[in-house]
């Protein structure tokens, strides 16, 4: 962001300079730097175009008191297909291994003192507890991007979901899976929209990570795959699309939405 502003500024001041100057000479040396200057302006817009857009919505929704839920789900992709478990809440759907991030007491202290609140949409309970789903006024959506893209005081591995869902709830060997490699693909952020369930205005933000396994991992997810389990199902990516739909077959499985995110 400090660089974006130093270029606008130089460009600014070029452009400004060259209505002023008499000379011919000058004119057409602040007019070139002017111009030449706008081809990294628009490329630090482009890097920095997420921070300019949580930057707009504090001025735009200053007033309002937006949602933000994040969130980071596993891409599991062997022999063509995609892994998705069984819902936690909505036993009925199937979804990417994931879940929402938790944040630690100093990630707590950051939200409060940012006016963040609980979000109310979800019981607090055991698994919800520490969850970052807040509540966040309007004024502040960019701080709290800023908090988060630090880092700090949140939860910043894919692990503790990988764990209770499918190790701890003995869908995977624990012997196998002692600890997982994975890389991490992106982030996507929703563009703020109102929603009906929330009655609010609502951001969603999503970390993607794909799981690469060793040759004995893949060789267990190859078995967990023959052998199935009632709580796991193996799916190509044009299901995940039609959220489970299998075109002239009767729909067994219902996919998330937020399942595409994976693809």
């Amino acid at each position: 962001m400090l660089r974006l502003t130093v270029y606008i500024s130089l460009a600014i001041t070029a452009g400004v300079a060259s209505f002023f100057i008499t000379d011919a000479t000058l004119v057409n040396m602040t007019a070139g730097l002017s111009v030449g200057l706008l081809l990294p302006v628009v490329d630090e817009v482009a890097r920095n175009w997420g921070n300019l857009r949580h930057l707009w919505y504090s001025l735009r929704y200053r007033n309002k008191s937006i949602r933000v839920s994040t969130s980071y789900l596993f891409k599991i992709y062997v022999d063509g297909k995609y892994l998705l478990i069984r819902g936690s809440r909505y036993r009925s759907h199937f979804q990417p291994v994931g879940g929402v991030h938790k944040v630690s007491p100093q990630g707590k202290a950051t939200l409060s003192a940012l006016g963040a609140t609980d979000d109310d949409l979800v019981p607090l309970d055991p698994a919800s507890y520490g969850d970052l789903r807040v509540r966040v006024p309007g004024k502040r959506i960019f701080q709290f991007f800023q908090w988060f893209d630090s880092r700090q005081g949140r939860e910043d591995s894919p692990w503790r979901e990988f764990q209770e869902e499918l190790i701890a709830a003995d869908i995977l060997p624990p012997g196998t899976f002692p600890h997982i490699m994975h890389n991490y693909l992106g982030r996507e952020v929703d563009p703020i929209q109102y929603s009906p369930w929330a009655e609010s205005l609502e951001i969603l933000v999503a970390d993607i990570y794909e799981l690469v396994p060793n040759q004995e991992q893949e060789d267990s997810l190859r078995q967990l795959a023959a052998t199935g389990h009632p709580d796991i199902v193996w799916v190509s990516a044009q299901q995940i699309k039609r959220r489970g739909a299998v075109p002239g077959q009767p729909q067994t499985v219902d996919i998330s939405t937020h399942s595409r995110r994976i693809l």
